[in-house]
């Protein structure tokens, strides 16, 4: 497993990270066989969050005892100074440890919710302090909006930032990446596989991990699973192989969602979820889950282009920071709904 410097906090972590996300849906046992195998095979970079469900507790009991063998990055949604202090403070009891790598100040979208953390009630205080306490080591910002992020980078020190990075959702190697990079902060690429959606998995996390990124996080719920995206970051990604990964990618971004979840569809429509795979269905089709959550939306399709509050201008539409034709590809969609068969 390849390991690198994260950036500016001079942390030395694994390239593949360890998703912790997935863990509530595992019973301690196996829990604990999963993490011990991961970080048996070299994985260091552990990443939870107190919104996860008993991830943190689980993940607490299952490796606390080998805790000097990993950088463990935790997150607060909490805005406010007093509930995210209380929250990092849960989050020591419940992952066993005296100390956090890295607090993430998590799910910033909102340049409303960026004031709130930034004031001198917000979250970011408590943070600050927690540091200078020295329970923390590191704070980064997490987000799914990446000229944001990158806008907030520059106004305030963070040392890490996590983003989305896929083939199907590259915005942030133009929007973000640039300034990370200028600012030396840690970059931690999420959701390769753009969660349950991508069918040909190792090319997609050799598509991220061929990036500037310095952490590829990948949710994980198995040892099969640690250990095929182990073996699809095993060797180098070259630079051929780069622009190989690049060309196949090419146009899949075309539906322009960045999952920020301002929209939201009254009819049920998972709107990320249908725009952000819909060109790589058609080309190489998308994993079982993607497809069932897929055809979930598929169902409403027509609902959509008829449903009379969306006529004039679609609700959606008006959420979307991005003016994306949300509509427009909804009935794009409908003439052409086939998906490719997945290899």
């Amino acid at each position: 497993m390849k390991n690198i410097r994260l950036g500016r906090t001079n942390l030395t972590v694994s390239q593949l990270g360890f998703g912790a996300m997935h863990l509530p849906k595992l019973d301690q046992t196996e829990a604990d066989r999963v993490m011990n195998h991961a970080l048996d095979r070299g994985i260091t970079y552990i990443d939870t969050a107190a919104a996860y469900g008993d991830s943190q507790e689980k993940l607490g009991k299952a490796i606390a005892s080998r805790r000097h063998e990993y950088v463990l990055a935790t997150k607060t949604q909490k805005r406010s100074y007093t509930e995210a202090k209380e929250e990092i403070e849960n989050s020591l009891k419940l992952l066993h440890t005296d100390y956090i790598d890295i607090l993430q100040i998590h799910y910033v979208n909102y340049v409303s919710e960026y004031r709130e953390v930034k004031s001198p009630d917000g979250a970011l205080r408590a943070a600050v302090e927690m540091k200078e306490k020295g329970y923390i080591g590191h704070i980064g910002i997490t987000g799914h909006r990446p000229e944001l992020l990158a806008r907030w980078l520059k106004d305030y020190p963070f040392d890490t930032v996590l983003f989305h990075l896929s083939m199907v959702q590259p915005f942030a190697e133009r929007d973000l990446m640039p300034t990370a990079i200028d600012l030396d902060v840690g970059m931690i690429a999420m959701k390769p596989l753009s969660g349950p959606f991508l069918s040909r998995t190792e090319e997609a996390i050799r598509y991220t991990g061929g990036s500037a990124a310095h952490v590829v996080l990948s949710g994980m719920k198995s040892i099969a699973e640690v250990d095929s995206n182990l073996a699809a970051l095993e060797h180098e990604v070259t630079a051929e192989e780069r622009s190989q990964l690049v060309q196949m990618a090419e146009g899949l971004d075309e539906h322009g969602c960045r999952r920020c979840n301002y929209c939201s569809c009254p009819l049920g429509i998972r709107i990320p979820d249908t725009l952000i795979p819909s060109r790589y269905r058609n080309r190489y089709g998308l994993l079982p889950a993607g497809e069932e959550l897929w055809n979930k939306s598929e169902e409403k399709f027509s609902q959509c282009l008829t449903y009379e509050p969306c006529r004039d201008r679609p609700l959606c539409e008006r959420a979307c920071p991005y003016h994306l034709p949300i509509q427009d590809e909804i009935r794009r969609l409908t003439m052409n709904s086939t998906p490719a068969r997945s290899s």
